[in-house]
């Protein structure tokens, strides 16, 4: 219709391939109203859990090959560039770092951080490993678990370890070597595992898998964090299973909002002046394991897949309160557990 713009958002899903998903898949987002669209299977690989992609178009995903885990690198047409792989189980994030040309992963079974250089062509070489040792209080906790591994705003690479409650963080050397420079201790048991930086303040937010909370972290720069505020994201009257999962910010700083899982829920924060957060609602994603989601380009929509009952959740966002209103519940997406933006 004259005088309407449609902006549509590429949204490409890593899956489980335990039942019936083949590999990595891809749908249209109508960001205006919230609906996806004209599902696709675009890439056949085993368990690609996770996904990121560089300016160039190139996808690095979560990848397994002759029996071996590790990561897979493709064009961007979606041929299979490389796999660079190694006896166990694969990553379970990837990130990629545009200035350097690495791409960081994260292995939970193994208990390792793993940096990758990437040629001219996309493929990839590993080039560094570092294996975390410890262990916590949870019987989830015998050993490390590292869940990710990521880029500071000032471009350290900082790493969460689910098993042992530690945020570590390292220097990368131009050949990518890491060398550790600071480690914050989360709560005993708590299950760090991913993080969030404030995009003008002096703050993170770091997401805890088995308390299910959120502890608000002064960030002064060089991997250096100390405790500001611990909230949870569920119900004061839940207490059943509940693992957290994802979490994500807005560019504006305004809001939060973080994953539930057993839940089955987004809890949604409003970001107070110091950088501390005040719950603003849960809200139900009417679907089993919403392990990831992630916001549209423009912020208006938050796409939320599940792992178990195979769909997709939209939910449009109002940007003055941070709310969110459900417009769809079933659209399918087998194993779903982890969603970008391309």
């Amino acid at each position: 219709m004259k005088g309407i713009t449609f902006m549509i958002d590429n949204l490409y899903f890593g899956t489980y391939t335990k039942r019936t998903s083949e590999g990595i898949y891809s749908a249209s987002l109508d960001t205006t109203s919230g609906i996806l669209r004209e599902l696709e299977l675009k890439i056949k690989e085993p368990n690609p859990t996770y996904l990121t992609f560089d300016a160039a178009g190139h996808l690095y995903s979560v990848g397994a090959e002759n029996g071996e885990g590790g990561i897979a690198a493709f064009d961007a047409s979606g041929k299979l560039l490389n796999h660079v792989v190694s006896p166990g189980a694969p990553l379970c994030y990837v990130a990629f770092d545009e200035a350097r040309g690495l791409v960081y992963g994260a292995n939970y079974h193994k208990g390792e951080v793993t940096v990758y250089k990437q040629a001219d062509d996309g493929k990839l070489t590993l080039v560094d490993t570092t294996k975390h040792s410890g262990s916590g209080p949870h019987e989830n906790q015998a050993s490390p678990h590292l869940h990710f591994a990521d880029l500071t705003p000032d471009k350290y690479l900082i790493t969460c370890d689910l098993g042992t409650d530690e945020v570590i963080t390292y220097d990368v050397a131009t050949d990518g070597k890491l060398s550790i420079l600071a480690t914050y201790k989360a709560t005993p048991g708590a299950g760090a595992r991913h993080i969030v930086f404030h995009p003008t303040q002096k703050i993170a937010y770091l997401i805890c898998e088995l308390n299910s909370t959120i502890e608000v972290l002064i960030y002064d720069g060089v991997g250096q964090l100390s405790l500001l505020q611990t909230i949870s994201t569920l119900p004061k009257d839940w207490t059943e299973f509940n693992g957290t999962a994802a979490i994500r910010i807005t560019k504006d700083g305004k809001f939060l909002y973080a994953s539930n899982r057993g839940h089955d829920s987004i809890a949604a924060y409003k970001i107070i002046g110091d950088g501390t957060l005040e719950l603003i609602q849960i809200i139900a994603t009417n679907g089993k394991i919403p392990r990831d989601f992630t916001l549209s380009t423009d912020e208006h929509v938050l796409i939320a897949p599940h792992q178990d009952s195979d769909t997709v959740t939209t939910f449009l966002r109002d940007a003055q309160t941070g709310l969110l209103t459900e417009v769809q519940h079933e659209f399918k997406v087998p194993e779903a557990v982890c969603v970008v933006v391309k």
